[in-house]
């Protein structure tokens, strides 16, 4: 009995990770999705996070998903999302691995939270930033929409494996998050620092 509640548990904990990471992509679908498995019974959280399962919260937030997948199509509205999205994607990713985690004292739990679940959702958020103003300066914002859509499909695809195999698929997104920071790492690093175009090969 004690294998199987460590493994419910683990299972909660990658499901909080890949829902966070997917929050990074779309801050509410995921906090939508977690309200919805409360409320069927399918995930369980602190009774203190019963409120995410309430209907008045399931319909603000539901509303708010709707609104911000729209509002990612509409020219330069977009780029201004990214910018306030980042703090709400971590925030969000907080509150979904808080509401997963086993029951433990409030520092211990808020602050794995944060590592867990806003780490995941900032890593996220911060490549799409970057994946965002590419895609603007190099198509002068017209591809922009295939990445919003790709970003949506990619956050329900995420909350799809969360609940199906959170275990097998949060082990992929923690793979994949080390490379998405790996890759941020060397991006920022050759902005700082670009190629001298006198050393250039001619």
């Amino acid at each position: 009995m004690e294998q199987l509640s460590d493994l419910t548990a683990l299972s909660a904990i990658m499901a909080g990770i890949t829902l966070s990471a997917a929050a990074g992509l779309r801050v509410f679908l995921p906090i939508l999705a977690l309200g919805i498995s409360v409320r069927m019974g399918w995930l369980e959280v602190g009774e203190q996070f019963a409120w995410l399962a309430s209907e008045p919260v399931l319909l603000i937030v539901g509303i708010a998903a709707l609104l911000e997948a729209g509002a990612y199509y509409v020219p330069l509205v977009d780029n201004l999302l990214d910018i306030l999205a980042t703090p709400a994607a971590i925030g969000g990713g907080t509150v979904i691995v808080a509401s997963l985690l086993p029951e433990m004292n409030g520092l211990a739990q808020w602050s794995s939270a944060l590592a867990l679940g806003g780490g995941s959702a900032g890593i996220v958020q911060g490549a799409t930033v970057v994946t965002r103003g590419l895609s603007t300066a190099s198509s002068g914002g017209l591809a922009n929409p295939l990445v919003s859509t790709g970003e949506t499909a990619g956050s329900l695809f995420a909350i799809l494996m969360a609940l199906l195999v959170p275990i097998l698929f949060g082990i992929l997104v923690i793979i994949a998050l080390f490379a998405i920071l790996v890759w941020l790492a060397r991006f920022f690093r050759k902005q700082r620092n670009p190629p001298d175009p006198d050393t250039r090969p001619a």
